[in-house]
């Protein structure tokens, strides 16, 4: 039994280090040519800013490179569960080149990553690639020390590391430091660990953009209040002017009727009639407002099929594509729910589309929702409009709202909320 544990220990490390050894190599051979074209690119684009070209390109190659990190970012987290924290400012999507440009040059997140290209094609490159060095290199030192000298050094020698390899004497020296490397080998997950937290160390946001970011989080969350607290409002209306007059004036029918049965039963059965289609409306508006509230059928099947439900309701023909797993937690189906909810009915009303088209899927801990129609586009983010308040809804959970819509269309609104499925 203890063998058996011992051996499978082994064969755990062994799997380890050799999955260390693979990613630091495919790591490395990433790390060098993407550092190197991304900081080359973005010195050259902004570099052209003054005379416009770089309005052009500057956004577009510094989207890459945040790309580009935010992905070393979920390495980390997956490899080896370092946590890299991201702090972006948002991209602001309906502005011109020039704003855009300007924004995120003044993003302090976008220097950041410009230092960390140069500290990833240089140390970062080096810390990635010793994992792989430990696991492959004794490989070619025992072959030295096998006989694979001879060929080598017919030309005046060979280096194994530090070793000139000129005869076997030598070639068994290489093979020694390769026993002595060999016995680093279980290092090498370690390594790799140190090479995230190095990318940390660079990329990772300073306590003054933490502290911004807590700052919009806190902003969001009083909307948030308010948002709920106006959501109360209106339900108290709603009774108040709906089902509860409806009930109100019922009693009040009933006791008519109570009155009329002895001396008119003709008017109270007219009377008990209205009381009847009354209680009837007053149920409809009831379940109007519950739905309002939550959907059945999102508690029910989940935000696919509630956001199918949608679709069907439209009076424009709707492509729904639904590619989730599983469920995200009841408040974000619901932020979710009514944000495309809100989406579809500023499509109907204000795009002039003939057509609506909806995607939803989740990937990288973050479930997407766009909507796209080809209407007259036009849609900005701005004071007062719908999509402002489904942005605020959205900022709740740290969501995003994305809106692409030049004039002539066509329109694509994109939601982001980060969040797990079950």
């Amino acid at each position: 039994m203890n063998t058996n544990t011992k051996n499978g220990s082994l064969a755990t490390r062994a799997r380890a280090v050799a999955l260390a050894a693979g990613r630091g190599f495919v790591l490395a051979l990433v790390t060098l040519p993407g550092a190197v074209l991304g900081f080359t690119l973005s010195l050259v684009s902004i570099a052209l800013v003054p005379i416009g070209v770089g309005v052009v390109t500057t956004p577009w190659v510094l989207t890459r490179v945040r790309a580009f990190a935010d992905r070393r970012r979920v390495l980390a987290a997956q490899w080896c569960g370092v946590q890299i924290p991201s702090a972006y400012r948002p991209i602001p999507e309906g502005a011109n080149p020039w704003a855009r440009t300007y924004a995120l040059l003044r993003d302090p997140a976008v220097w950041r990553d410009l230092r960390w290209l140069q500290v990833d094609m240089t140390a970062g490159f080096v810390t990635a690639l010793l994992p792989a060095v430990l696991f492959f290199y004794p490989l070619e030192g025992f072959a030295v020390a096998a006989g694979l000298w001879r060929p080598l050094s017919e030309s005046g020698g060979y280096w194994y590391g530090f070793v000139h390899v000129t005869d076997q004497g030598s070639a068994l020296g290489a093979g020694a430091l390769a026993v002595a490397l060999l016995a680093l080998t279980p290092f090498a997950p370690r390594l790799l660990t140190a090479h995230f937290r190095l990318t940390r160390a660079v990329l990772g946001a300073s306590q003054g953009e933490l502290a911004e970011r807590v700052r919009v989080l806190t902003e969001t969350r009083r909307d948030a209040v308010d948002t709920s607290a106006a959501e109360l409002r209106r339900i108290e209306r709603d009774l108040h002017d709906g089902a509860q007059a409806r009930l109100v004036a019922m009693g009040m029918d009933l006791g008519t009727i109570e009155m009329l049965l002895d001396k008119d039963p003709e008017k109270a059965r007219q009377l008990l009639a209205q009381t009847r289609q009354s209680s009837v409306d007053a149920l409809a508006e009831l379940r109007d407002l519950v739905r309002g509230i939550h959907p059945p059928v999102l508690a029910e099947r989940g935000l696919g099929d509630a956001v199918r439900a949608l679709a069907l309701r439209l009076p424009l023909p709707t492509e729904v594509n639904v590619e989730l797993e599983g469920r995200a937690d009841a408040p974000v189906e619901s932020a979710a729910y009514f944000a495309v909810s809100e989406v579809l009915t500023n499509a109907v009303k204000h795009s002039g589309a003939d057509r609506i088209w909806i995607d939803l899927h989740h990937g990288e801990g973050r479930l997407r929702v766009t909507v796209t129609d080809n209407g007259k586009g036009g849609a900005t983010i701005g004071a007062g409009s719908g999509l402002s308040g489904i942005e605020r809804r959205l900022g709740t959970f740290d969501g995003v709202l994305a809106v692409s819509s030049p004039a002539g269309g066509p329109t694509m609104v994109t939601m982001e909320i980060p969040c797990a499925l079950s």
